[in-house]
């Protein structure tokens, strides 16, 4: 039974035939490429739809980075086409902050968002100022629409007090617009007030020094404000939601008021600049050039002309001491004229420069006495 079950196995060949060949091994074949239609599930090898253009809601509001942002709250304009043609949404933004960097505080704010906030007092709101470097100047700011009733200035001093006056109003809601003036703020603090700006109606301006240009901000707008020349401001769009600016805005702003008074030569202050003149050449060093050498010339060929005639006369005489002497006195002679004439030009040269204090009133104050601070040197000059 043994050897019955191990021939029906193949274990061992029959009684009396050799042992079977092994099989060889087939050689390696590349395995095939998986079919990847194969891997994908039924619903991904469907034919792909057509695509639809999005609905208008959404795509109001898709925002692409390489376009500038729109945004679904109220704008209002700046007063400046070129400015609104740069911030997103056409105008300055409400709920949410706006940041304005300046090297020097109450020399621009007016001036940048004064035509905003006329269109604000005309629907009857207030606009309220948390902190200002100085005091309104109600004449100036009459101009741009704003009068004593539709002011509300807040004197705030401690850093504290700013913050805590300004997260109030945003959180009533109860102003048209907020100027604040933060000299001071902590990242988190001005991300608290980004937060309560989302329900306020308004724009919020928060002013800020030059130097926290390079802190993190979570204001969506953040700007940077120069004085320019001729009555101009530069500014330039640090923030935005859209592509980065790349050439500031020069925007021509006059004080309130002073459009009428101005004549047309001081509206453009840089046309007055002196023009760089060269410096003349000092007055010593023209008498020296220009007259001393002529003088000298003339006098010094007599000498030579006396000197060599003498010196023929004598040594056709054969006279040596006589000569001698004779061509000493009449070298001495040609020189004391020209030594003279020399020391009289100097004379003449430091007369020249020597000017009376009567020639510039300037160098006295208004009671004729001399004004020490002038000098003589610099009054020539």
């Amino acid at each position: 039974m043994t050897s019955l079950s191990a021939r029906e196995d193949g274990l061992s060949p029959p009684a009396g035939q050799p042992p079977l060949p092994s099989p060889s091994p087939s050689p390696t074949e590349p395995d095939p490429e998986p079919d990847l239609e194969a891997l994908v599930s039924p619903s991904q090898n469907a034919a792909r739809p057509a695509l639809t253009p999005l609905p208008s809601a959404i795509a109001d509001v898709l925002w692409r980075g390489d376009a500038l942002g729109r945004t679904s709250t109220l704008t209002w304009s700046s007063g400046f086409p070129a400015l609104d043609a740069e911030l997103p949404g056409g105008g300055w933004p409400a709920q949410q902050i706006t940041e304005v960097l300046q090297t020097q505080f109450s020399l621009a704010e007016w001036r940048l968002v004064g035509p905003a906030l006329r269109t604000l007092v005309k629907r009857g709101t207030a606009v309220v100022l948390v902190g200002p470097p100085k005091r309104p100047h109600l004449p100036g700011l009459r101009h741009l629409g704003l009068d004593e009733r539709h002011l509300v200035w807040i004197q705030a001093q401690a850093p504290s007090e700013r913050l805590w006056c300004t997260e109030q109003l945003i959180k009533s809601n109860a102003a048209g617009a907020v100027m604040a003036w933060m000299p001071q703020a902590a990242p988190e603090q001005l991300r608290r007030l980004q937060v309560l700006a989302q329900s306020f109606e308004g724009p919020i301006f928060l002013f800020r020094p030059l130097e926290a240009r390079h802190d993190p901000s979570p204001a969506p707008l953040r700007l940077q404000v120069t004085i320019d020349v001729d009555w101009a401001l530069q500014v330039q769009i640090l923030k935005r939601k859209g592509p980065a600016q790349e050439t500031p805005l020069r925007l021509p702003s006059i004080p309130g008021g002073l459009d009428t008074v101005l004549t047309p030569r001081v509206m453009r202050p840089s046309h007055l600049r002196p023009q760089p003149a060269t410096t003349p050449a000092p007055v010593r060093e023209r008498v020296s050039t220009v007259q001393r050498p002529s003088r000298r010339s003339s006098v010094a060929v007599s000498p030579v002309s006396a000197v060599t005639a003498s010196a023929t006369a004598s040594a056709t005489v054969s006279a040596t001491s006589t000569a001698s002497s004779a061509v000493l006195s009449t070298t001495l002679s040609a020189l004391v004229p020209t030594w003279q004439a020399d020391h009289a030009d100097h004379a003449d040269a430091t007369s020249a420069r020597t000017v009376p204090d009567s020639s510039f009133p300037e160098r006295h104050d208004v009671v004729g006495r001399p004004d020490p601070v002038a000098s003589s040197t610099d009054a020539v000059r």
